[in-house]
């Protein structure tokens, strides 16, 4: 059987996975318009092999697609896309050699990132192919399609496509329900592996560090428990040093841990595929290649491109660091005085109730205070020379962060500094965690869903006065697809066209991870709070995606990127703020004198810096096994390199006799 047979076999075709939103005609404006646009679409749409079903809704008509398996794989191999094989080499894929690539967990050829990819070079893949313009016609608007023009592009720029977007499938996406987002039993497992096939790697990513960041809060969770339940006696005064040590000791540990298991999830997941011994192997062998058949560059061009490329990395050097600046001013002269101000009103505020509801409209007002900031940042980033999506994204993240680290944190900075009191620093925490977490669960699930309901109600209100409508007649959605259609999509509050909803989800992991570290010994039950809350963030946010969203666009990412440093630049702050928090606690409660107090804490603090830089390189950031396997895969591809290369010597040696 060939490899187009066998594949049919087992994957006949894939769901609906892929939907197109165009403009709903009357029923006898569409009856005679069998010439339009949208049926020349929906021909040609048939006609690059996909299987089409119109589906006519409330706010508009709906073109669903799916593929069969040979219409995806030759359409990988049209894109020349690269995946990894049996040998653990990256190569172009062929439709008629698949046996030889890696399929995914859960069986399939293709994962959905990829097969998504395929979708769009299929459906933007129609151009006009004819010597003339062809001209189109929807409703009473005529346009041309010009020679060579992409067809949904010119429907898009011509307002009849409104937008494509992935569909969910129903199938999966209930399974997801009751084995994932509705297993409160489990508390902290998730199946990973569907929630990469169905999502991608970049979501899967998310909720497997959440996952193991949460199941890790259970130790100090436990430990801070202790610390406020057991009477220690004579040794209580070693109590909070000790909880100290413990905690910056289990982040540093955590996040050692973390890069392992993020370095064996993408070895199971067949994209472990970064090899750059390899790459370097595969740039190098192209450029040989190249110099047996091509003459050889000026010495001066070479020399003129070196200073080229130093010139424009330098530029945007300095062009990052002016950015950097213009943030790092707007948070001393803007922001700055209005948290100073915020922690002032709170001091001076006498009844608990009255701090609750200030923290409240606080939080509130500075919610869209610092969205304002990451939307200056968005238009700074245009200007950087960042290399690609990826740089210009992490450049986003860590100017919003600096945003909303000032805006978290300095309250807390200036009760802990100012007042010098352990009690009211603890107060002002949990008033701090207790908010916002309600706030942020509250405004994260309410807002899609009021979002939907408007789009619902706008969608059917207009249905209801349309002349065609049957009176008295109920009018609903009665079709997955427009319902769909109606949610919001997932995308961040800032900088939507770098990043999607995971850049707010990581923020707030980052916040409270920053709270619940530089404040540890202010407050050990923090951690309780924060365990608990995050066993119900991740069924929460796994409702969301599977209920109050659109299925989320695919992203390729095989880290937390970005995210990663910051946690690691939180324990080095944690470091710091807790050695002040002991010094003020103990100078408070005369157990020592501030000289030899403040010189213990200065010789701790250096300790567990010390600790934090040892522990990264103690602990191994990738398995034994994944090690061995990248190991063995490189020698793999050296030896086929290196065979390749002797063949090119070969015939160039041939073609010279």
């Amino acid at each position: 059987m060939g490899a187009e047979g066998e594949e049919g076999a087992v994957e006949a075709a894939t769901g609906f996975e892929v939907g197109i939103v165009v403009p709903k005609l009357s029923r006898a404006a569409a009856a005679g318009a069998a010439d339009d646009c949208v049926a020349r679409l929906v021909r040609e749409l048939e006609g690059a092999g996909l299987l089409v079903e119109r589906v006519r809704g409330v706010p508009a008509e709906f073109i669903k697609l799916a593929a069969p398996m040979g219409t995806l794989g030759r359409a990988a191999a049209e894109m020349q896309m690269k995946k990894l094989t049996y040998i653990g080499m990256e190569l172009q894929f062929e439709w008629d050699q698949v046996a030889a690539f890696v399929r995914q967990p859960d069986g399939s050829l293709f994962s959905w990132r990829e097969r998504y990819c395929c979708f769009r070079y299929l459906i933007y893949g129609i151009v006009n192919k004819t010597n003339s313009e062809i001209v189109l016609r929807f409703d009473d608007k005529e346009f041309h399609w010009k020679q060579s023009e992409s067809l949904l592009t010119r429907l898009e720029a011509e307002g009849v496509v409104k937008l494509v977007f992935p569909l969910h499938d129903e199938i999966k996406r209930k399974q997801l329900l009751r084995n994932w987002a509705l297993n409160w039993l489990e508390f902290t497992w998730q199946p990973i592996d569907e929630i990469y096939s169905y999502f991608g790697t970049k979501i899967a990513t998310y909720f497997a560090f959440l996952g193991m960041y949460t199941r890790w809060l259970f130790f100090p969770a436990v430990f801070g428990l202790a610390t406020q339940l057991i009477d220690f006696g004579s040794l209580q005064w070693l109590v909070l040093p000790g909880f100290f040590i413990f905690v910056i000791s289990w982040a540093v540990l955590f996040l050692q841990f973390w890069k392992r298991k993020n370095s064996a999830l993408l070895a199971r997941w067949g994209i472990n595929c970064s090899l750059s011994e390899y790459k370097n192997l595969g740039n190098e062998l192209s450029f040989l290649s190249d110099s047996l058949t091509v003459e050889e560059k000026e010495f001066g061009d070479v020399s003129a491109e070196k200073r080229k490329l130093q010139r424009n990395e330098w530029f945007g050097v300095l062009l990052r660091i002016r950015n950097n600046a213009i943030i790092v001013l707007a948070i001393i002269c803007l922001q700055l005085p209005f948290e100073l101000a915020y922690a002032h009103l709170y001091e001076i505020t006498e009844t608990e109730v009255t701090r609750y509801l200030l923290t409240a409209v606080y939080l509130v007002a500075i919610q869209y205070y610092t969205r304002i900031g990451g939307k200056v940042s968005v238009n700074l980033i245009k200007y950087e020379n960042n290399q690609g999506e990826e740089s210009s994204s992490a450049s986003l993240v860590y100017k919003v962060f600096g945003l909303y680290f000032m805006q978290s944190y300095i309250g807390l900075f200036y009760h802990a500094s100012l007042y010098r009191d352990i009690l009211a620093l603890r107060q002002v925490l949990i008033q701090r965690l207790i908010v916002s977490q309600v706030l942020e669960n509250v405004i994260e699930n309410s807002i899609p869903y009021l979002k939907y309901s408007y789009k619902k109600y706008i969608a059917v209100h207009k249905k209801k006065h349309e002349k065609e409508s049957p009176v008295g007649r109920s009018v609903r959605l009665s079709t997955r697809v427009e319902k769909e259609y109606l949610k919001p999509s997932y995308t961040a509050s800032i900088g939507a066209e770098l990043e999607d909803g995971l850049f707010d989800d990581f923020l707030e992991l980052t916040l409270q991870f920053g709270m619940i570290m530089m404040f540890a010994c202010a407050f050990p039950l923090i951690f309780c709070f924060a365990a608990l809350n995050n066993v119900t963030e991740i069924r929460a946010d796994a409702l969301k995606l599977l209920v109050m969203l659109k299925r989320p666009v695919p992203r390729a990412a095989a880290t937390i990127g970005a995210w990663l440093n910051i946690f690691q630049f939180l324990v080095v702050m944690a470091i710091c703020t807790n050695c002040l928090l002991l010094v003020c606690l103990y100078d408070e409660e005369g157990k020592w004198r501030i000289e030899p107090g403040l010189a213990a804490i200065l010789i701790m603090e250096h300790a567990l810096l010390l600790i934090k830089f040892g522990f990264s390189h103690f602990v191994p950031e990738e398995p034994a096994w994944v090690k061995a396997n990248r190991v063995r895969y490189v020698a793999q591809a050296q030896n086929v390199c290196s065979k390749q290369l002797l063949r090119s010597i070969s015939k160039f040696d041939r073609k010279l006799d």
